[in-house]
């Protein structure tokens, strides 16, 4: 996990999908981690470029339900708006019992030149989801639908 380019995810193995585990110090940094594992399936994100900023707001009943909307959102930006994006900053607040996320996501818009196409994604799943506390590390695990 501690590797000189560490990126703070992998992919796992998995049969038809993309297995992630994403991870972190915290959970707003796994957040983080989880967002770019996402958009590195897609491309290679160190050549996108950080131009465009995103706010970005979900909520969830549970932390699981806040991973899977936060992902769905930048999924659906990419989709209506061609954004990629390749830096995340969250926040995660608890509220009552439900949760609450405010985020940033930096990119730029696709550009078939400079953007390697990679594999698309097609939905985040809520299959094989963890969200795992060890070592003063947090896990996030998810299975991304290609």
């Amino acid at each position: 996990m501690n590797s000189l380019k560490d990126k703070g995810f992998r992919f796992l193995e998995h049969v038809a999908d993309v297995y992630v585990e994403a991870y972190g110090s915290s959970l707003e940094e796994a957040f983080e981690h989880a967002a770019t594992a996402l958009f590195e399936v897609m491309t290679d994100t160190s050549k996108v470029k950080p131009e465009v900023v995103k706010r970005v707001k979900v909520t969830g009943f549970d932390e699981y339900s806040l991973l899977y909307n936060w992902l769905e959102e930048l999924l659906y930006l990419y989709e209506v708006e061609i954004i990629l994006f390749s830096k995340f900053k969250v926040h995660i607040t608890k509220v009552n019992e439900d949760f609450s996320l405010e985020g940033e996501a930096w990119g730029e818009q696709f550009d078939d030149k400079r953007h390697e196409k990679r594999t698309e994604v097609k939905a985040v799943t809520y299959s094989q989801m963890e969200i795992l506390r060890k070592e003063g590390k947090v896990v996030v695990r998810f299975v991304l639908d290609i």
